[in-house]
């Protein structure tokens, strides 16, 4: 009976080994797509251990409506699924600040601050060459800050290309 557990272990532990795929030191690219306005952001990928990452953007938006800038930190664990092409998880949350115009119904509201929570799961293919595409999802909740803003829960879906290095 000790010999088959040891040999579960030994089986599983080879297993989890072969499972994951070693992560780019550095990636940098864009994040594309919304669901709140959001369409583009500068991304920056840290490799953290060999399978977790840390995932940074600024995304920006310029509308008829407001002009608005958000930051987002996401730490991700990455596992391989065949090959080159992995899918990954992650938990964070972020900060941005909102402004708006005046628009045809009267004078515009206030903007502010607001700080949110957020979630990542996500697929993505390495290339052989330096080049990583992914498409993501990442809900967003809003926590603190512009009340009809940042209290909606958002649906965050983007394809990133990234450089690594």
């Amino acid at each position: 009976m000790k010999i088959l557990k040891i040999s579960a272990f030994i089986f599983f532990m080879a297993t989890c080994g072969l499972s994951a795929q070693s992560i780019s030191e550095h990636a940098l690219g864009l994040r594309l797509g919304d669901s709140d306005g959001f369409g583009a952001e500068i991304s920056y990928q840290k490799s953290i251990a060999r399978y977790n990452r840390l995932e940074l953007n600024l995304g920006w938006r310029d509308s008829r409506n407001y002009d608005a800038f958000k930051l987002a930190a996401v730490y991700q664990w990455i596992h391989t699924l065949d090959g080159n092409f992995n899918w990954y998880y992650g938990v964070g949350g972020g900060l941005g600040s909102v402004d708006f115009s005046a628009g045809n119904n009267g004078p515009a509201p206030d903007g502010g601050l607001f700080i949110f929570g957020a979630g990542n799961i996500g697929i993505e293919y390495n290339f052989d060459i330096p080049l990583l595409l992914s498409l993501d999802f990442r809900p967003e909740i809003g926590l603190v800050g512009y009340d009809e803003f940042s209290d909606n829960f958002d649906f965050d879906i983007a394809l990133g290309i990234r450089y690594q290095f």
